[in-house]
């Protein structure tokens, strides 16, 4: 499997993966979105909260907030020496003391251990005069696939399109219709890969130009919350992939 970079910005990576089959690729979307570890906010216990939101609905939007995860520093819970008991090498405490009027955001959750919201101008509830709320919480490191509040980002995955011209294909009237699709001598040519659409492909199929899925090349799109840094996702997901197939391998031995 090869693996070329197309696009890259912050919390967004497109690359190129040519000489793979779909299980494979498939394989590295799921370890991406259900076992690359992050933190998030497991536990609320409120002292306080007369605002216009219940409990249940507040420890909700929480558990949503992507936190700054170090995956050196923190242990799985279960895997920690306190045996499951909670320690600051497995747990990370906040707190949150708030008096309306105001608009309660995520970086009034204060930390203990240095953890922070990735986004913190994130809004949890608006606190109008004389309403309170104050709460303490916990948070862990956890996977995808216990819920999606761990999951690290949205990773998706598409065939590489192929054109093929045939002696009906009116490739002129496709470029007008497409910006993405550039005429070349007797060519039709894609200007970014990256932006290829579905409409692109219709208004191919439309004017007689074949669009054949190459289902050994793929654009693969990985968007990050933030959690963790964008470009260690894949080789984190990789790592993670070949451990379990090592695993694998000893069981079948």
């Amino acid at each position: 499997m090869n693996l070329k970079v197309l696009k890259q910005t912050e919390n967004k990576v497109i690359f190129h993966i040519s000489n793979a089959e779909i299980p494979l690729v498939n394989a590295l979307r799921r370890s991406l979105v259900e076992e690359v570890p992050t933190m998030a906010i497991e536990e609320v216990t409120f002292a306080k909260n007369n605002s216009a939101l219940y409990d249940e609905i507040l420890a909700h939007r929480m558990g949503l907030i992507p936190l700054l995860t170090d995956l050196k520093t923190y242990n799985f819970l279960e895997d920690c020496k306190c045996k499951g008991k909670g320690c600051a090498r497995c747990q990370v405490k906040f707190a949150l003391s708030a008096k309306g009027p105001c608009t309660v955001l995520a970086s009034d959750l204060k930390s203990r251990g240095g953890v922070k919201p990735v986004y913190p101008n994130m809004p949890l509830t608006i606190l109008l005069k004389n309403q309170d709320l104050q709460l303490e919480a916990v948070a862990r490191l956890g996977k995808g696939k216990e819920h999606a509040k761990f999951s690290p980002g949205l990773a998706y995955y598409r065939f590489y399109p192929e054109l093929k011209l045939t002696k009906d294909s009116n490739i002129k009237k496709c470029a007008e219709l497409s910006k993405n699709l550039v005429v070349k001598g007797t060519k039709l040519e894609i200007k970014d890969i990256t932006a290829w659409t579905e409409a692109d492909e219709q208004i191919c199929e439309e004017n007689k130009v074949e669009v054949d899925h190459n289902q050994e090349e793929f654009i693969f799109t990985l968007e990050s919350w933030g959690q963790l840094d964008t470009k260690k996702l894949p080789n984190l997901a990789l790592e993670i992939l070949e451990k379990k197939l090592k695993e694998l391998d000893k069981l079948i031995k």
